[in-house]
């Protein structure tokens, strides 16, 4: 699942390539992935354009130009968002279709999970409203984070993981922030030090920024607006691990276990 590093990367890219372009048509091939009818939802956008690219955590949030309304873009597991010429075919998993008029905008999404949907602005603001602070908000500081730790009677990785605690971080990032903060994955955060908590701060920062900074992670399906890969996945060091020597100590394994209903990697040795 495309995490925050990823859906970041899309955003700035919508940015530079659809921000004030008309759009002149909507295709949508698969109504299953748009949360309104599909007339209301063609309506809406054609010969409209987008105004501003947004995002909380790893929701996308696109501003309507004219009519004060949103187009918020989840990508769920297998979503893509591709900007491509004109002459590019329909692949079998396109679902919605944006024509501008010298390139086109492409929601794929293999599995279907994904969804596109306009909303007002109060209705954007409820959605909001349930989510955790961001990481890149700059009121994500080392005392917001501590305040949200506190008392918590649930897992490192399963805190992590609660998008209504802090929006964005998925599975991969979740294992990479333990490892590099050292601590294990299954530790209560209520009892975690001042130490390991601010270590385990600039472990998410650093790991969110250095993904960021390589465009995300591909596995299966990610790639960005232009149809390249992410580059982070060779800086990992226990996502996918399991079973090889750990990079930090070489002397143990990294291990595969279960947390928060979740596959979680860590290097026991490691990791405290």
């Amino acid at each position: 699942m495309p995490e925050l590093p990823e859906v970041e990367t899309i955003r700035r890219d919508l940015e530079k390539k659809i921000i004030g372009k008309k759009i002149i048509d909507i295709r949508v091939i698969q109504k299953n992935s748009i949360k309104n009818s599909p007339t209301y939802f063609t309506k809406t956008l054609k010969n409209n354009s987008i105004e501003s690219a947004d995002r909380k955590g790893k929701l996308l949030i696109l501003k309507i130009k004219e009519n004060e309304k949103y187009l918020l873009i989840h990508l769920r597991m297998t979503g893509q968002i591709l900007c491509c010429d004109t002459d590019k075919k329909i692949a079998k998993n396109t679902r919605v279709i944006f024509i501008f008029d010298n390139s086109q905008l492409f929601f794929n999404d293999t599995r279907r999970f994904g969804y596109l949907r306009i909303v007002s602005e109060k209705e954007k603001d409820i959605a909001l409203k349930k989510m955790g602070i961001d990481i890149l908000d700059k009121n994500f500081t080392p005392e917001r984070f501590k305040e949200l730790l506190k008392h918590k009677r649930k897992s490192l990785k399963s805190v992590l993981l609660d998008q209504k605690i802090i929006a964005g971080i998925g599975n991969i990032y979740a294992d990479e922030i333990c490892f590099d903060a050292r601590l294990q994955p299954n530790r209560i955060t209520g009892k975690l030090n001042d130490k390991e908590i601010k270590k385990l701060y600039n472990s998410i920062i650093k790991i969110i920024n250095l993904a960021l900074k390589n465009r995300g992670t591909t596995f299966n399906d990610y790639l960005d607006s232009s149809g390249k890969k992410g580059n982070f996945s060779k800086f990992l060091k226990v996502y996918q691990k399991e079973k090889e020597v750990c990079e930090n100590c070489h002397k143990k394994e990294i291990k595969k276990i279960k947390v928060a209903g979740r596959a979680t990697r860590y290097c026991e040795n490691c990791q405290k």
